[in-house]
């Protein structure tokens, strides 16, 4: 698990390998993520953008840039948190992500970024 704290929002993420999706043959390598921001602050917070990073280990970068997460934007109260699954695809057995989120405090609309801890996925028979 992977862990970011940014202005007492945090950003937790676990990554697995899904061989059920992936065809190594034919350079097809399918993970999915689950992430969990929990909001430790005094405030209410609403996720408003998502800002990734993703990195393939032969080379291929890609920028993704979006609204909410996975169809929404979250509003999180003090002590709450939420929670969602998504996947990425790569070509090799080696990836990895990172970004940020852009958060509004309810209260008074002021925006700020939280920090997406970076992370790295892996299929597990490239460890042998």
């Amino acid at each position: 698990m992977e862990i970011a704290v940014t202005k007492g929002i945090k950003v937790s993420v676990v990554a697995e390998f899904q061989p059920f999706y992936s065809d190594p043959e034919r350079h097809h390598f399918a993970f999915s993520y689950r992430i969990r921001i929990e909001n430790h602050s005094e405030s209410t917070m609403k996720l408003l953008k998502r800002h990734w990073y993703i990195w393939d280990s032969i080379g291929v970068s890609d920028e993704v840039i979006g609204d909410g997460v996975v169809g929404y934007q979250p509003v999180i109260e003090p002590g709450s948190f939420h929670e969602y699954v998504s996947g990425c695809n790569f070509k090799s057995g080696i990836g990895k992500m990172y970004g940020f989120y852009t958060m509004e405090r309810v209260l008074d609309g002021k925006t700020f970024l939280i920090v997406i801890p970076e992370f790295v996925m892996m299929a597990p028979y490239l460890l042998n």
